[in-house]
C-alpha cells in the first residue's frame, strides 16, 4: 500500500512540474500563441477547412486494406493448427473486405483526376 502512494505521490507531483514548467517557458504574450501554425510556417488555409469527399473514400480503402493485414498476422501463426476451417474464415473475410474494396472502386476512390 505505501508503494500506491508513493508512485501516485511521484506521478502527481511530475504532473505538477510538468505543467509549472510550462507555464514558465511558454511566451505568453505573442503572436505564435494566437495563430495555430505546424513546424513554424504560417499556415496557408484556416484550421477548420473542409477536406475533398475523395479523400474519406481513400481512407476507407486504406482502412479496408489495414484491417485486412492486421487480421491476417495472428491468423498467419495459427492456420497450421487450427486447419481447413481457418482458411474458410479467412477466405470469408477476404470477401466482405473486397465488397468494401468494390465499393470504393465503384464510388471513385482509385480514381485520382
Amino acid at each position: 500500500m505505501t508503494g500506491l502512494l508513493v508512485t501516485g505521490a511521484f506521478a502527481v507531483s511530475g504532473v505538477a512540474l510538468l505543467y509549472a514548467a510550462h507555464w514558465l517557458l511558454v511566451p505568453w504574450r505573442s503572436v505564435v500563441r494566437t495563430v495555430p501554425y505546424q513546424s513554424g510556417w504560417v499556415p496557408e488555409t484556416h484550421a477548420l477547412s473542409r477536406y475533398h469527399v475523395r479523400w474519406y473514400l481513400a481512407t476507407l480503402l486504406f482502412l479496408a486494406f489495414d484491417v485486412e493485414m492486421l487480421f491476417m498476422y495472428p491468423w498467419a501463426v495459427v492456420v497450421a493448427d487450427l486447419g481447413a476451417s481457418a482458411v474458410t474464415e479467412m477466405f470469408v473475410f477476404l470477401g466482405a473486405l473486397m465488397v468494401a474494396v468494390a465499393w470504393a472502386w465503384r464510388e471513385g476512390a482509385l480514381r485520382w483526376v
